[in-house]
């Protein structure tokens, strides 16, 4: 694959604009501790679940996601179709902070933003990874620069001037060691889903009788906690919260009752209805976090109803195929839609899946509403209908640089009420 290396004169100016900014702001992040969590999936969640167990034990909190800008008691829904927006926003986001008297900020930091420095000039405590699987390939110019984005991130402590920093890791990545050797003045905590995945002994965290029966409970620390959040893929998120929170000291107990507090977070596995049938809107944009949507809901359902598409704009086209074989070994109707197209034909996109489809035939609906209702439609009792790609995003990106508000969940919750009155 080409790598793509972008220009000195690009680099230098995106270096410049995070000295303008922290300069501006006259580097807020040092006088705030600052946690950042970065991985491929999971990221927004753990943000949330973070932002809860801290706020339970009385900081003031701010934190920045794919989902919402939260400082303190007021929110903001990201609707910029970005992460980690640039020109200032991060550290006009911490000096926001500051002044609003939060003593915690947990922000989602992204492989994209690292690449153009906006982690930069910002003084973290801490740095945490969910798991790396292939993502942004394309953009990065291959799985080894976009690996490279993460460590950058994690080598960034190196130069933080903070006293006591830390790092978390997901031990059980097959990279986990590289992450582990690449802050190395940092105090280093790994969690996984069982003891034998850890590397080091020195400061871990595991579950113990862990139980999954639509809820997720295990204990840890002679501790229980108990989630009603669902899966393998979230107990690895709380997991990395509860590491990092015991790195800054959080008591387990409140760690457990901040944890207890997470009735949900939006657009992730997030039910929209349980009976008679399901129906569950997920975020899921990469083929690893798809197939642990489906691996989580496929032994609840009588049949899996799977409605999906795939980004356009030239993002990650090899993702595409693979999403079709993944809804060909795990559901048992498909549904082809739009998700955000952008300036491609939405046709092709759709092309590009189906050559991963072997065993079923897709049903192709590009308008994602009438996509969305037929799933609906087709539910019977025991079903579930999982629809992926947007989770709770505001917005749907269109050719022309046009986007148009959206809610996959309140189309969800519109076409339900439409079947229950038939």
């Amino acid at each position: 694959m080409r790598r793509l290396i972008p220009s000195p004169l690009i680099l230098a100016y995106h270096w410049c604009i995070a000295l303008f900014g922290a300069l501006w702001y006259w580097f807020p992040s040092h006088s705030i501790t600052v946690i950042g969590v970065t991985g491929t999936n999971g990221k927004s969640t753990t943000v949330e679940i973070l932002h809860n167990i801290f706020e339970e034990a009385g900081h003031k909190v701010a934190s920045a996601s794919s989902l919402r800008f939260r400082i303190d008691g007021t929110e903001i829904v990201n609707d910029r179709k970005m992460t980690m927006p640039g020109r200032f926003f991060m550290q006009r986001f911490l000096y926001n902070a500051k002044l609003k008297g939060c003593d915690i900020a947990i922000l989602e930091v992204t492989s994209e933003g690292a690449r153009q420095f906006r982690h930069a000039y910002i003084a973290f405590d801490t740095v945490a990874i969910t798991n790396l699987t292939p993502e942004h390939i394309e953009s990065h110019g291959g799985f080894e620069q976009y690996r490279e984005a993460k460590l950058k991130i994690f080598r960034a402590l190196n130069s933080s001037w903070k006293k006591k920093k830390h790092i978390v890791v997901n031990a059980m990545m097959a990279d986990a060691k590289m992450f582990i050797e690449s802050a190395s003045h940092a105090e280093v905590w790994e969690y996984a889903r069982d003891k034998a995945s850890l590397i080091d002994s020195a400061r871990m965290v595991f579950p113990s009788d862990t139980l999954f029966e639509g809820r997720i409970s295990f204990e840890f620390g002679g501790t229980r906690f108990e989630s009603a959040l669902e899966g393998e893929f979230n107990l690895e998120n709380i997991l990395c919260a509860i590491a990092v929170a015991i790195a800054h000291h959080v008591p387990l107990e409140s760690i457990s009752r901040g944890i207890g507090k997470v009735l949900g977070v939006p657009g992730r596995l997030e039910y929209i209805l349980r009976e008679p049938f399901a129906v569950v809107v997920d975020y899921a944009h990469t083929p690893d976090a798809l197939e642990k949507v489906y691996e989580t809901l496929k032994p609840h359902a009588k049949r899996l109803i799977c409605v999906l598409g795939a980004a356009g704009g030239g993002r990650d086209k090899w993702k595409r195929p693979e999403f079709g074989r993944i809804a060909d070994q795990f559901c048992d109707e498909i549904i082809l839609t739009d998700e955000d197209p952008y300036d491609e034909d939405p046709k092709m996109i759709i092309d590009d899946i189906v050559r991963g489809v072997t065993l079923h035939k897709p049903t192709v609906e590009l308008d994602r509403k009438n996509a969305i209702e037929l799933a609906i439609r087709k539910a019977l009792d025991g079903d579930t209908v999982v629809i992926t790609g947007k989770g709770a995003e505001p917005l749907m990106a269109l050719s022309g640089g046009k986007k148009i508000v959206w809610d996959d969940r309140a189309i969800a919750r519109s076409k339900i009420h439409h079947k229950a009155l038939e």
